[in-house]
């Protein structure tokens, strides 16, 4: 595996990528422009095929008003849910990670906007890889019974599938498995939202001009990875750009978004404005030779089943 080396070298009025270099090199002096199976079992389903259905069967039932909650998820708990924290800011020699000056006003935005939105919410700073992990298991062990979902927010360093504590990386698909299907019970059937502000990978976007012109209880299977959403601050690849004073461009969107909306929009529509914001209210400029005139787009990876609405205060 090729030496991961750091671009967090920052300037204090600056925007710094959320990521490493092969080769070590420095992002310095950004700031922000704008607000900143194929396999068929016998007698069983074919993946990719239609459902089969009898001719001159009837069609599907159409849904009906009563069975609007179904599309909903349950808001009256007694809780809205644990918000988890890891703000990672400064590393261990050993990685070559740079300090990521900045992440401290995005973990206070988080931690004002889901308190306000009636999340318990803890924050821990600087996780080695192996706290990141107790941590993330031992909330995965709680009885979430009384609560309507769970929220988890990391900040910190990234490559595609990787996020960093600070003395080494783990994969993302790991530290999440412990909340899928049977390993955390108490959640089945309830949101499951991470945002994730780290790079996923070392590309810049250049960007592109655009020319104006029921209530019966029922016992059901479900996927063991429904009703899960992945926020990714930036695609598969590219770079996630910070502010060393005014935070992420991702997460202050994102906070400012959910403290505008969250009361008469349901969470997809919020998070489309966050695309929005950060694809239209920031670029990047800067000194060195190729790092000006970049883009960021947020990347939504939703499994959810159900709409999402915050309860109204």
């Amino acid at each position: 595996m090729a030496h991961i080396g750091s671009v967090d070298n920052v300037h204090t009025h600056g925007d710094a990528a959320d990521n490493v270099h092969t080769h070590g090199d420095a992002v310095n002096n950004v700031h922000a422009h704008g607000d900143a199976v194929d396999n068929v079992h016998a007698h069983g389903d074919a993946v990719d095929a239609l459902p089969r259905c009898a001719v001159g069967a009837e069609p599907p039932a159409q849904v009906k008003p009563s069975d609007c909650d179904s599309f909903r998820y349950r808001m009256d708990f007694i809780s809205m849910g644990t918000c988890l924290i890891i703000n990672n800011k400064n590393f261990h020699p050993s990685t070559s990670m740079g300090r990521r000056n900045g992440t401290d006003v995005d973990a206070a935005s988080v931690m004002k906007t889901f308190s306000t939105l009636g999340y318990d919410v803890r924050i821990y700073n600087d996780q080695t890889v192996d706290q990141m992990k107790s941590l993330i298991y031992n909330v995965s062990k709680e009885d979430h019974s009384q609560r309507a979902s769970f929220v988890c927010v990391l900040l910190s360093h990234g490559e595609e599938g990787l996020i960093f504590g600070t003395d080494g990386f783990e994969r993302f698909e790991t530290l999440t498995l412990c909340f899928k299907g049977e390993r955390c019970r108490t959640l089945l059937g309830k949101p499951k939202l991470f945002f994730i502000q780290a790079c996923r990978g070392s590309a810049l976007d250049e960007g592109v001009q655009l020319e104006a012109d029921s209530g019966a209880q029922v016992s059901e299977k479900i996927p063991v990875e429904a009703d899960f959403l992945y926020a990714y601050s930036t695609t598969p690849g590219y770079y996630s750009w910070r502010n060393t004073s005014n935070g992420s461009w991702f997460i202050q969107s994102l906070c400012d978004m959910l403290q505008t909306h969250s009361e008469h929009m349901e969470l997809m529509q919020i998070m489309t404005r966050v695309n929005r914001k950060v694809a239209l209210h920031f670029e990047s400029s800067s000194n060195l030779p190729g790092f000006s005139g970049k883009k960021q787009i947020p990347c939504i990876v939703t499994m959810l089943t159900k709409d999402f609405y915050f309860p109204h205060k």
